[in-house]
């Protein structure tokens, strides 16, 4: 046989392949940085999505790591950990998707140029100690201060520029409207944030001190000495090292082998041969096909009715949006069980019926439908998540706030100092009664309070219905009480503590899934299919959002020229919504 000459550097190039390696270069080295936070789930807004395309959002990162673990080519994991956008729930899933990818035989180093710097640096702290190793730059603090809940009150803001408002709540713990109407805690709410707390508090040092194998009497201590230098937190086994970036890197590399590549977290995906990659495919296909997929639908924001969007304070959850993508995932034989992730603080009572109607018509269809809260599940975030057959809660999930507030601010004061006078025509005894121009009047008052008696009815109700429970033991629990997913458990709100991975297990195991059965975004809506109108309301392409709402800019433009002909807008710009509100306190776990 004829011998064949292979060019140098063709053999050169062949020499450095290695079999197993991602993209074709070899052994890998994840890097995630987290001191950005991550983001909740992917806009539901064209224009958000353009923005957010390289960003990491959380069930994202979950599922990659998940990917990771079996994955020869991948050899550790280096995240740089610290800074303060990163929420405690947060800390929490990602702990545990780390747990997970180091019992798989990989080794994961954390670093930190401060957890804190005299500052808030629990939650980067808390996800830290889930790593093998945890490496602070020399300069560097931690700040493992605790947790704080605190509040801000406008009452007396409010009063100077001359707006009076006029709210109501059910119960004594619902606390969404104090920032308006109080100027400190109420004994209630005080009550309830020292529970939350102290029951983050527990689960903070829970994680610690199993990730650093201290005692917790010991965490605790550390806890109220904080914040601690680098030397101290070496002292006190909290950093394994000092050091810097290229310490950190250079130790690392050399313990998972020579040739390492680095690889953000974000830009990993598992290399086949092609051969492999083509089987694998098919052979995905072929399981959609026989036994199907589990459905991944996003709730998140503030609940509204019409289409999502962006608000004035973040995503919007619009009523249509999320009730066509259930209405798509009823309809698609091959979805056998869909998870309702849940990031939302409530909102609009009416839109958050929509929603619990939707999602019992695709109850109906037989398929199991389980619900994984995030970091905030409260109020009407509730509401939508009871009819699931089962609600995972991650252990600092804000939840419950089972309640509601309605009401308007009165702005007459306030124009009357601007020189602005007012006047009206009605025709109709309660014409005026959603007007901020106008007070109650006492018959429209006690028309509120039956209203929020009504609501409240209904919202407990629906509760013990779904929930199997006793309606005097959900009004116990209830009353607007804020909990953490911990207590919520144990008080019958909340079935199992864990993240979205646990959330796709049950599904998978209620639908009599294989184990890897994929765990897919629903529905896909390609670029021109939210570019173009959608031709019904059941087109999938209805969930697409639609234009950001007005913005606070112009309502002080509305409110001279009389075309606010709701409460909405002002309340928007004051941090509520319209109507009747299923809506939680502004809450951050610090």
């Amino acid at each position: 046989m004829a011998s064949v000459r292979v060019p140098q550097a063709v053999a050169r190039a062949a020499a450095t392949i290695r079999p197993g390696g991602a993209g074709g270069h070899g052994r890998l080295l994840l890097e995630l940085d987290l001191t950005g936070g991550l983001g909740v789930a992917p806009p539901s807004d064209l224009l958000g999505r353009l923005q957010a395309a390289r960003a990491l959002t959380m069930t994202v990162a979950v599922r990659k790591l998940a990917e990771a673990e079996d994955d020869p080519a991948v050899r550790g994991l280096v995240a740089k950990v610290g800074g303060g956008r990163l929420r405690l729930a947060q800390a929490q899933e990602i702990a545990a998707a780390v747990r997970s990818f180091r019992a798989a035989g990989k080794r994961a180093w954390a670093w930190a140029e401060t957890f804190g710097e005299l500052g808030p640096g629990t939650p980067g702290y808390t996800v830290a100690a889930a790593f093998d190793e945890v490496w602070l730059q020399p300069s560097g603090d931690v700040g493992l201060t605790g947790v704080a809940v605190e509040g801000v009150f406008l009452r007396e803001a409010l009063h100077r520029a001359g707006i009076e408002p006029q709210f109501d709540q059910r119960y004594e713990y619902k606390s969404a409207a104090d920032r308006l109407l109080q100027r400190e805690f109420t004994p209630a709410n005080r009550e309830a944030s020292e529970r939350v707390a102290t029951s983050a508090l527990d689960q903070v040092v829970t994680e610690v001190a199993g990730g650093r194998l201290l005692a917790p009497d010991v965490v605790r201590d550390l806890v109220d000495r904080a914040p601690l230098s680098s030397t101290e937190a070496l002292e006190a086994r909290l950093v394994d090292r000092l050091g810097y970036r290229h310490e950190v890197y250079a130790t690392a590399r050399e313990a998972t082998g020579e040739g390492v590549r680095l690889r953000y977290l974000a830009a990993y995906s598992r290399h086949r041969p092609p051969a492999e990659h083509a089987r694998e495919t098919v052979r995905r296909r072929v399981a959609q096909r026989r036994s199907g997929v589990v459905a991944l639908v996003h709730a998140v924001g503030e609940i509204r009715l019409g289409r999502g969007g962006r608000g004035l304070q973040g995503p919007a959850l619009g009523s249509d949006s999320l009730s066509a993508a259930l209405r798509a995932a009823a309809d698609d034989d091959a979805v056998r069980a869909l998870v309702l992730r849940v990031d939302s603080p409530g909102g609009s009572y009416v839109a958050s019926d929509v929603i619990w109607g939707a999602l019992t018509a695709f109850s109906a269809t037989g398929k199991p439908l389980v619900v994984s809260m995030g970091t905030v599940a409260g109020s009407g975030g509730y509401f939508i998540s009871c009819p699931a057959d089962v609600i995972v809660a991650l252990p600092t999930t804000l939840t419950g706030s089972i309640g509601v507030l309605g009401g308007k601010p009165v702005v007459t004061d306030l124009l009357r100092r601007w020189g602005v006078g007012t006047d009206a025509v009605i025709a109709g005894r309660h014409a005026r009664m959603a007007s901020v121009r106008a007070r109650y009047s006492e018959d429209e008052w006690q028309r509120l309070q039956e209203t929020l008696d009504r609501i409240y009815d209904d919202f407990t109700g629906k509760v013990a219905l779904a929930r199997g429970l006793d309606r005097d033991h959900v009004h116990e629990v209830a009353r607007g009480r804020l909990w953490t997913g911990a207590d919520a458990r144990d008080r019958g709100l909340v079935d199992e503590l864990g993240g979205l991975r646990r959330a796709a297990e049950l599904a998978r195991e209620r639908a009599g899934l294989p184990y890897d059965a994929q765990l897919r975004p629903f529905p896909h809506v390609p670029l021109l299919g939210r570019l173009r109108r959608p031709k019904s309301s059941e087109d999938p392409g209805g969930v697409a959002a639609g234009a950001p709402p007005g913005g606070a800019a112009g309502v002080l433009t509305e409110l001279l020229d009389g075309t606010a002909g709701s409460v909405g807008e002002l309340l928007e710009a004051l941090g509520q919504g319209p109507g009747a509100l299923l809506l939680m306190p502004p809450v951050v776990l610090r």
